[in-house]
């Protein structure tokens, strides 16, 4: 797709720009906020169980536990 300077567009293209991008816009789906919220939180609460973010990695699986110490003489 080619790179368009918006200040070399007279005004009428760039108000056919905007009016085709307000067509594309009109077209999508909408839903609600709260819907959307519910959804996104019962996926996240599904999932939690598994989740290391929110159980933790346990210690023989950790691939970052530290193998051993540094010794410095």
């Amino acid at each position: 797709m080619p790179v368009i300077n918006v200040d070399d567009l007279t005004d009428k293209d760039k108000a056919k720009m905007e009016v085709d991008q307000l067509k594309i816009e009109v077209k999508l789906e909408r839903a609600l906020v709260s819907k959307c919220c519910e959804e996104m939180r019962d996926y996240i609460q599904s999932g939690a169980d598994e989740d290391p973010l929110v159980k933790g990695i346990p210690e023989e699986k950790n691939p970052f536990k530290e193998k051993g110490g540094c010794v410095i003489c």
